[in-house]
């Protein structure tokens, strides 16, 4: 029989007599050095407001447990399934890889497996709590439940008198090679992705969506092979809150179909064509919070004149 070295086993075994990860001296440092820079409270600079990226902020727990616009993003116990391990455990060049190039550096080996300890060990804040700025009133939730950030108010309001759709309608979607899921349990509002078929995703596959249009509040065409010519459906899509269009053919003339979508609050448009004629159309969209720029041929001066129209939105430009 191979005899196991005594060095692995003790390896093997450390996590089990080791203390458990405190995390106002452990893994806040790591969250507020590289993380709370872009989801920390609201706060003024330059005479504009700058909200949380995603609507997330980890600078309190409260806020932490609340989670982002998206939904939870810790999940006590199951490291695997929390978005906070998800997001910064993802390839650098994915999009949704954080934190993003430039922002921050990326958390080291050490620091990933101490932030997905911690949360394997029950998430435990012990007594930080962090920045309070914000909280809601501790009487206007359920016993139990964290608090609701402004973002999910949002999906609340959206999901009034909404009735589900039936899952076979989003068959034609799925047989595509979309993903589609209702945002929350029990939601009617639905997020759809093709991120596991985009060189095979075009117009026509962007053309099943039409019967599920009224029910999606997030969607994800990135890196897919549509032209402007989707965006005229993507357009009537009113409870739209999310919108990624990053790497796609779409052009300037074709922006100005998403004109309708008076509930969109991020917009990615990284790596278009997009100029600084197209983005005009886009200070018509009131409630934008936040427009990806970079690898555009959008100018300084363009995406100034932007932000004169959208004074609160945070506008990326690199």
């Amino acid at each position: 029989m191979r005899r196991i070295p005594l060095s692995a086993l003790l390896l093997v075994a450390a996590p089990l007599i080791g203390e458990a990860v405190d995390f106002e001296s452990e893994v806040w440092p790591i969250l507020e050095g590289k993380c709370v820079a872009c989801h920390r409270a609201p706060y003024e600079e330059g005479g504009r407001t700058r909200k949380p990226k995603a609507g997330l902020r980890l600078d309190a727990a409260w806020a932490i447990a609340a989670g982002s616009e998206n939904g939870s993003v810790l999940e006590p116990g199951d490291a695997k399934e929390s978005e906070l391990i998800v997001r910064v455990s993802l390839p650098p060049d994915d999009p949704d890889f954080m934190p993003p190039e430039g922002e921050a550096d990326p958390l080291t080996e050490e620091e990933r497996e101490l932030l997905q300890t911690w949360i394997a060990d029950g998430a435990d804040f012990g007594d930080w709590e962090g920045n309070l700025e914000g909280k809601p009133a501790v009487t206007t939730a359920p016993a139990g439940a964290p608090p609701r950030s402004e973002i999910q108010e949002v999906y609340e309001a959206l999901s009034d008198g909404l009735e589900p759709l039936d899952p076979a309608a989003w068959t034609p979607v799925v047989e595509a090679g979309g993903r589609v899921e209702p945002l929350a349990t029990g939601s009617p509002l639905l997020s759809v992705d093709f991120r596991r078929s985009r060189e095979t995703t075009t117009d026509e596959t962007v053309a099943a969506l039409s019967p599920l249009a009224s029910h999606i509040a997030h969607l994800d065409l990135s890196g897919t092979e549509i032209t402007g010519s989707s965006l005229e459906l993507v357009g009537s899509m009113s409870r739209l809150v999310r919108l990624d269009l990053h790497r796609t053919g779409i052009d300037d003339t074709s922006l100005r179909a998403l004109s309708p979508l008076e509930n969109l609050r991020s917009l990615n448009l990284y790596g278009t064509n997009i100029s600084d004629e197209g983005v005009t159309a886009l200070g018509r969209l009131p409630r934008l919070e936040a427009i990806y720029l970079w690898q555009t041929e959008v100018t300084r001066d363009g995406a100034k004149r932007l932000s004169r129209s959208l004074p609160d939105a945070k506008i990326s430009l690199r």
